[in-house]
Formats: C-alpha cells, sequence, structure tokens
C-alpha cells in the first residue's frame, strides 16, 4: 500500500500537487516541442545548466534542444512521442526524481526504396527535477534503452485525407 507520506515526501499534500502538475507538464511540454520541432520549447523544460544524456548526445539540455530538433527535422517526415504516466519521489521540498516511460516513432522516408518506414522506439527518462525560484525543471536527464523496431509501411490513408500536424 502507498502512503500520503511516501506520495508527498517532504511536502505539503498541496505543495506536492502542484509540483507532480507542474513535472507533469513539463514532460507534455517537451514530446510537443520534440514533435513540433520546437527548440525554443524543448528548451523550456531545462534549467539553464541542466544536463542530457541522451547516449549519443551528452551536453546541456538547452544545447540538446537545438541539436534533437534540427536533427530530426532534415531526416523525419514526422514524430510523435509519448510519455507514460512519471514515476515521481520528492527527495526533498526542491528535488523530484522522476522515471518515465517514453515511446516515440518516427515515420521516415526511404528514398533509396521509394518506401517510408516508422522507427519504434520505447524507453525511459530518468530525470533529477529541481525547484529553483519556484519553477520546476529538469536539472539532468539520462535516457535508456528498453527495446526499439523498424517496420516499412504502406500508407494507409490517402493523401490530403487529413490536415499534417504542425512543424515550425
Amino acid at each position: 500500500m502507498t502512503t500520503p507520506e511516501q506520495v508527498f515526501g517532504p511536502l505539503s499534500p498541496v505543495e506536492a500537487l502542484t509540483a507532480i502538475a507542474t513535472i507533469h507538464q513539463c514532460l507534455i511540454d517537451y514530446c510537443h516541442g520534440i514533435d513540433r520541432c520546437d527548440a525554443e520549447l524543448v528548451a523550456s523544460v531545462y534549467h539553464p545548466d541542466a544536463t542530457d544524456d541522451h547516449g549519443s548526445f551528452v551536453g546541456l539540455g538547452t544545447e540538446f534542444a537545438i541539436h534533437a530538433t534540427k536533427k530530426l527535422r532534415e531526416y523525419a517526415i514526422a514524430t510523435t512521442h509519448f510519455c507514460g504516466s512519471p514515476s515521481i519521489r520528492f527527495e526533498s521540498p526542491t528535488v523530484a526524481h522522476v522515471e518515465t516511460q517514453v515511446l516515440a516513432w518516427h515515420r521516415v522516408s526511404d528514398s533509396s526504396q521509394g518506401r517510408e518506414f516508422l522507427e519504434e522506439f520505447c524507453g525511459r527518462y530518468f530525470d533529477r527535477f529541481e525547484c529553483r525560484d519556484g519553477d520546476w525543471r529538469i536539472a539532468h536527464r539520462a535516457l535508456t534503452h528498453d527495446w526499439d523496431h523498424k517496420e516499412f509501411v504502406d500508407v494507409a490513408f490517402t493523401p490530403g485525407r487529413f490536415t499534417p500536424s504542425p512543424r515550425q
């Protein structure tokens, strides 16, 4: 059984619920920013000195925002990132450890074969969120890999049937 003390940690219920909602919104903003290739929105989820370890990229979160959105804009036709419900453990009133499962799909054109494929990825974000001046953001992120899959696809719907999702 999970107790309120385990959920709220050293925070009051109101403080903890506010922090949880803010952390959750930060995760959503990250996914929206990545999928829209909006480097500014992605960077906004990190504190300015935050670090990110995505395996192939290790550096500042704000630099990752620029790197990832530029690469995805050039490489993928569209992407969809989905975060599961985060597991949040408050270490102190200003530090939370957050583990979140992530599913990502990258729609990519293989010009050599004249086909498209989907890259499917499942992993976990291990984040340390910090509250600085009342502002909960990522101070450190590490991405881990659970599985991936590549699948060639035939488009299911005729072109023009739906309005394409926006990218900047």
